[in-house]
């Protein structure tokens, strides 16, 4: 299970009465600086930016690719840690917008998680250390320390003791 915040709304739908849940000004700024870091090649100056400009928890040595996107109203709520490669073209949502709410959750990813490219992470979820995410993935609950998870909706493909299992049969 996800954990997010909900905020039930009147009337119009959440989305449309975006403006009354975050500052205009705030997702303008946000916009800018997720933008120029998605087309940035040099890693430590995105990490920079990230955690400078968004307020954002960012590992070293962590890899962020190319048009990777990065929540534009509440960005602070995501946390990468050390060491882990955020594959081309993901989206890490820490917020979603419905018909008659909204919710809020924190994204934490771990040290040294690998998740493949077009994948989408949900708010509220936690990705554990060590962890891998296939490609294409819609990440909708948390992912245990070492698994390998993949599928639309996310599927677990090895726990973490299937994982050294197979890698001790190679050696």
């Amino acid at each position: 299970m996800r954990k997010t915040e909900r905020y039930p709304v009147q009337g119009k739908n959440s989305l449309y009465q975006i403006y009354t849940t975050v500052p205009f000004w705030k997702v303008a700024k946000n916009f800018m600086a997720i933008q120029i870091a998605r087309y940035t090649p040099f890693l430590p100056v995105k990490n920079w930016m990230y955690r400078t400009f968004l307020g954002m928890k960012v590992g070293e040595d962590t890899a962020v690719a190319l048009m990777v996107m990065m929540d534009i109203m509440f960005p602070e709520r995501i946390t990468i840690g050390r060491n882990s490669v955020i594959g081309y073209n993901t989206t890490i949502l820490a917020h979603e917008y419905l018909i008659s709410e909204y919710r809020l959750g924190d994204v934490h990813i771990g040290d040294e998680v690998m998740i493949g490219a077009n994948s989408t992470i949900l708010p509220g979820v936690s990705i554990g250390d060590g962890a891998i995410v296939s490609a294409g993935t819609l990440v909708h609950k948390d992912v245990p320390a070492g698994a390998f998870v993949g599928g639309n909706p996310m599927q677990m493909i090895y726990t973490k003791e299937e994982r050294e299992g197979r890698e001790r049969e190679k050696s």
